[in-house]
């Protein structure tokens, strides 16, 4: 719908450029120079940046181009889960120039049944609540895919007057939530099922592998600073999190406290310098960088599952 908004040719090879995050790791002018050329039949251009996260060479050309007058070129950056106060959203949030950093939350609970009901009366359609409840917990990673799940129920049960929660799961395909954090909880858990299939949603909503690598290696560099002071000042893990961990999600503190108690200082010195390898193998071999990622990932998850739990 942005890229639309620009009233550029969306077929138009020479006026729509499309680069992932590795073409601009390769070149980290390009962003740069693309923006600043002149199309070869003139007109605007649009540039659209895939896979983006907190790149150095990303942020750096983002914070250039934003003093720049782009006045033949629109910019669209598409990236994963950015946190509030991360690099590049931070970069664009200051832009001086026409910016601005659109974030993309999952509908919560409340959306989810406003959706459902306006769907469902529309079709003269009543659910159970236990079909409610198992319908909710399937929908929710993308409010189209959430949309098209509930009208495709609608259309099997066309006829009937009310849903059962035996009709949701004879038709409905998970389109559930799934996030970056989910992946890393899994890990840290030591469930590989749940790792696999957080992978999986990942994968298939094009979000980058790497980013769920750099995610495990960034907590896992945070479990290491928790486990110091912990040792430290022999505090309990409970304490440590009180300090060091109010910044996490409330349903994410059981997973941390829980891989604080399990991994030693030693074990998680020596993990964070494997995830360390294994982001540099990474860049090295960019052809092989998702099944490098995967590879690690699970290895970890299997290492977290060895670790005795409370």
């Amino acid at each position: 719908m942005i890229a639309g908004k620009t009233g550029i040719d969306q077929n138009d090879p020479f006026s729509v450029t499309k680069l992932d995050v590795g073409d601009l790791q390769k070149e980290p002018g390009r962003l740069v120079d693309e923006a600043q050329s002149i199309g070869l039949f003139g007109g605007e251009k649009l540039i659209w940046v895939r896979g983006a996260a907190n790149e150095k060479y990303l942020v750096d050309a983002v914070a250039f181009l934003s003093g720049a007058s782009l006045e033949a070129a629109s910019i669209i950056i598409e990236a994963g889960d950015l946190k509030k106060g991360s690099a590049l959203r931070k970069t664009v949030e200051a832009a001086r120039s026409a910016a601005v950093a659109i974030p993309c939350y999952a509908d919560d609970g409340r959306a989810l049944n406003t959706l459902i009901d306006n769907e469902l009366s529309a079709e003269g359609l009543g659910i159970t609540p236990a079909a409610r409840q198992a319908l909710v917990a399937l929908i929710g990673g993308d409010r189209i895919a959430s949309r098209n799940e509930i009208r495709k129920l609608a259309l099997y049960c066309r006829g009937m007057e009310t849903i059962d929660d035996h009709h949701v799961t004879e038709i409905i395909g998970d389109a559930s939530a799934i996030s970056v954090d989910d992946a890393v909880d899994a890990i840290l858990s030591g469930n590989s099922n749940g790792f696999l299939h957080a992978m999986q949603k990942i994968t298939s909503s094009k979000t980058s592998v790497f980013l769920v690598l750099q995610a495990c290696l960034r907590q896992f560099q945070i479990l290491d600073t928790m486990r110091a002071e912990m040792d430290e000042k022999r505090l309990p893990p409970a304490q440590i999190m009180q300090t060091l961990g109010r910044h996490l999600h409330f349903r994410r503190k059981p997973v941390i406290e829980q891989a604080l108690k399990s991994w030693s200082a030693d074990a998680i010195s020596r993990e964070t310098k494997r995830l360390q390898a294994a982001v540099l193998q990474t860049r090295q071999r960019q052809i092989l960088e998702d099944s490098i990622a995967m590879q690690t990932l699970l290895s970890t998850t299997l290492q977290s599952a060895r670790r005795p739990q409370a």
